[in-house]
């Protein structure tokens, strides 16, 4: 058996995205600051800067973790239809690239928590192709910031 041409719309097996992993690493990101500050780690003790040092690893891995999936998501499941109905899309991508970075160079809160509002915007456009209605609702662990969720 020969094939002349083969063709994918999406490099995974379609209606498998999701943005949930984007905002479970983008709250991770408000927990480990809240760490760092609750520690208030003395960094001449070799534990607390080892300790602090992986925290902060960590931290930035998990800005990273949000700005690859947005971008998978952004790059395989959103095509012109999507685009059209949501032409904002790409600036909310952006926006969320920028503000992980933010979380990258600094342990300010706020950033992380402006990235947590970027990421729940993103899941409304996200739920909202699919036509699914959304709940924003609080997470269950800490930090306990607003997060968005398919009403299933």
């Amino acid at each position: 058996m020969s094939f002349k041409e083969v063709s994918a719309h999406c490099d995974i097996p379609c209606k498998i995205y999701d943005p949930i992993v984007i905002q479970i690493a983008a709250l991770t990101i408000v927990r480990i600051i809240d760490i760092i500050e609750e520690k208030n780690f003395d960094t001449s003790k070799s534990e607390d800067s080892s300790e602090l040092a992986r925290l902060t690893l960590e931290k930035e891995n998990q800005a990273r973790i949000v700005k690859d999936e947005t971008r998978i998501i952004w790059g395989d499941y959103f095509k012109d239809p999507q685009i059209e109905a949501f032409p904002n899309i790409h600036e909310v991508v952006h926006s969320i690239m920028m503000q992980g970075s933010k979380c990258k160079q600094s342990l300010e809160r706020g950033n992380a928590e402006k990235l947590v509002e970027l990421v729940n915007n993103f899941s409304e456009i996200f739920w909202s192709t699919k036509n699914i209605e959304i709940l924003r609702v609080t997470a269950p662990y800490p930090p306990a910031l607003e997060m968005v969720v398919p009403n299933l």
